[in-house]
């Protein structure tokens, strides 16, 4: 007779057993989540020291490691005559026998990987509600970690239900749909399979107030209206379906049921704006950042309305300063809208003044000017966002003024900091942008955004030291940002590249998918996605996303030109890698690393020693065993060719 299996539920809860079906009790809550913790992965040994910074990080060393033995010792009584069979303990590792536990996150994890529909129902089975679900342990290190951990098992689970909308009918696929909802009351999928659903049934009431839940939620959460599927959905379900001429007789077409909805594509094309650098008019030149910033906002306010196709940022500032016609502006663009306006400031007032224009004809649609305290910063963006769209939507589709999103932080000092400190970060000054955002923080505690941007500052940092603390710390700022703000593309965009850089592949494509499709027009969100797509061997599709994202911006920032040319390496095309690096000013070290492998594969020697010297005079730390801790791949071989081409260029191990 076989020994019994421990069995381990952690999705709703916690829950220790045999597979006999006798119960474990583990009366302390660190236990718990200790055995948790070690489950996930299990077989996977952790070190005593990870073990006591996770659990008891607030006390001293050797609390701590006192803490840990305890804890150790309570779960060795409670495994009883097992132990040796589940609990592995190898000098100053920790880990469980993963032959001999079952744990239901694993197995969930498994089902949901699977193309096949009834693993598919198995795994939204299996998950029974958030990992840990009700058990509370005051611990920053392990309150950390289970955010994570939920928040990707949460984002999987979304994945399974919206991959069961397809094949689930009738009553099943109501319930899967309302889960989903449940889950995430942002998933539009999920409105429109319960639209269509509840319209096929005859309830087009519930239906349509459906359409309403999904209108209203949206607006509020994220300050957006429905996709054009959904609003194609709403207006079908609303519009008795048109008989046929002639219908009833034979041959004729038939009649569509009552209720039906059919979408309807448009073909027209959205209109087109872009937004000016405003000018700076105040006495102080050094405060451009200042009207940068409120351009910046502005044009990312204008990109969360589905409407528009508003033009990236990196074209537009190319007119900074320059007196231009504005009918050439707008055909150089691509744009059938502009906006410009000027900044002042003197003191504490502020004087903001701007104008939408159609770019054909050069003709004036709105203009307003507004004097403020500086404070009132906000208010004047949102303002100026409002009325554009009020007048820019409302000419192609009579829609009212949609508001704003909320803005990041109400103090105005916090975000002249942040302001400040993306400057900083455009240079790559990680020590100028940590001091600027330690001052935002300190002035708001809850501003998203800033968190996300130290998680920046630590992933430039991690490249040049290559230190596992420092990109621990990135994601930890990360991780703080998502907290705050879940809902903020920007702080999703920036988890998923920290994961990328800690090879969790399947967790960064889910924040970086979420940063999408919380702001499809960003091209920062859409680049760091194509870094994604090149590490996990994908490089044709991140070439092709990154094409679309230079036809819509010509004129990219300068790190688009690296991620490029780390592209072009992987598909050996090294004449264009040293094409698309050079274009970028300034470059950093490992930039003309990769310049010189790229001259070392051509067998261009020369070149490649002298690109070589230069990057390791700009980082006398650099070395070939760095670049490889923090260039991560999915496919080893990927790495090795980028190692090789190193080598061959003559950098030092």
């Amino acid at each position: 007779m076989s020994a019994p299996r421990l069995q381990l539920i952690l999705l709703g809860g916690f829950q220790a057993r045999w597979t006999s079906g006798t119960r474990i009790e583990l009366a302390n809550k660190k236990t718990q989540g200790l055995l948790a913790y070690l489950a996930l992965p299990a077989g996977k040994a952790q070190s005593r020291e990870r073990l006591m910074g996770l659990l008891w990080s607030d006390r001293a060393e050797l609390q701590a490691r006192n803490s840990l033995r305890q804890a150790l010792a309570e779960l060795g009584r409670a495994l009883g005559s097992a132990e040796a069979s589940s609990l592995v303990r190898e000098q100053d590792r920790v880990a469980l026998d993963l032959a001999s536990v079952e744990v239901d996150a694993m197995a969930f994890e498994r089902l949901a990987a699977s193309d096949q529909v009834e693993d598919l129902r198995r795994a939204a089975a299996l998950y029974d509600g958030d990992l840990l679900e009700g058990i509370g342990i005051r611990d920053a290190a392990f309150e950390e970690w289970l955010f994570l951990e939920r928040q990707r098992l949460r984002y999987l689970v979304i994945g399974v239900l919206k991959r069961l909308l397809g094949p689930e009918t009738g009553e099943q696929a109501i319930a899967t749909a309302r889960r989903l909802l449940a889950l995430d009351p942002l998933q539009e999928d999920g409105h429109r399979a319960l639209m269509r659903l509840q319209a096929e049934a005859g309830e087009i009431g519930a239906a349509l107030r459906q359409y309403e839940t999904c209108r209203d939620t949206l607006k509020h959460e994220l300050g957006i209206e429905p996709s054009a599927e959904t609003e194609a959905l709403h207006r079908r379900i609303r519009q008795p379906p048109v008989k046929a001429e002639g219908s009833g007789g034979e041959g004729t077409a038939a009649s569509v049921p009552a209720g039906s909805p059919r979408i309807e594509r448009s073909g027209a094309s959205k209109p087109s704006i872009a937004v000016l650098p405003f000018v700076n008019l105040g006495a102080d030149l050094n405060q451009r950042y200042l009207s940068d910033g409120i351009t910046e906002d502005i044009i990312t306010e204008l990109s969360r309305y589905r409407e528009l196709l508003v033009i990236a940022r990196n074209s537009s500032f190319q007119y900074r300063g320059k007196s231009s016609d504005m009918k050439r502006v707008g055909q150089e663009l691509g744009a059938e809208y502009l906006v410009d306006g000027s900044l002042r400031k003197a003191g504490d007032h502020l004087r903001v003044t701007a104008q939408l224009i159609e770019a054909a004809t050069g003709s004036h649609l709105w203009a307003e000017r507004y004097d403020r305290d500086i404070k009132d910063v906000f208010a004047i963006q949102d303002e100026v966002t409002q009325t554009i769209v009020a007048t820019l939507v409302g000419r192609v589709t009579a829609s009212s003024a949609e508001k704003s999103r909320r803005k990041p932080t109400h103090l105005w000092a916090a975000y002249d900091y942040f302001l400040q400190a993306n400057e900083c970060i455009n240079r790559v000054d990680t020590g100028g942008a940590e001091v600027l955002l330690d001052r935002a923080i300190q002035l708001d505690p809850q501003y998203a955004r800033a968190y996300a941007m130290l998680g920046v500052t630590y992933a430039f940092k991690f490249f040049a030291d290559y230190s596992d603390d420092t990109l621990n710390a990135a994601l930890g700022y990360a991780a703080k940002a998502l907290s705050i703000d879940d809902n903020d593309g920007y702080s999703q965009a920036v988890m998923g590249m920290v994961q990328s850089h800690l090879s969790n592949w399947g967790l960064a494509s889910m924040h970086l998918e979420r940063a999408v499709s919380l702001n499809p027009n960003s091209v920062f969100y859409a680049s760091l996605r194509a870094e994604w797509l090149l590490r996990v061997g994908r490089a044709q599709e991140a070439l092709q996303s990154l094409d679309a994202a230079l036809q819509r911006d010509p004129l990219m920032p300068p790190w688009y030109w690296e991620l490029r040319g780390m592209v072009l390496l992987q598909e050996k095309r090294y004449e264009e890698l040293i094409q698309a690096v050079s274009r970028k000013n300034p470059k950093q070290s490992w930039n003309h690393a990769t310049l010189a492998m790229a001259h070392a594969y051509l067998g261009d020697d020369s070149e490649a020693r002298e690109e070589a010297a230069i990057a390791v005079s700009m980082q006398p730390n650099f070395s070939i065993a760095g670049w490889a801790r923090t260039d991560p791949y999915a496919d080893p071989a990927h790495l090795e060719h980028i190692l090789a081409g190193l080598r061959k260029a003559g950098l030092p191990e």
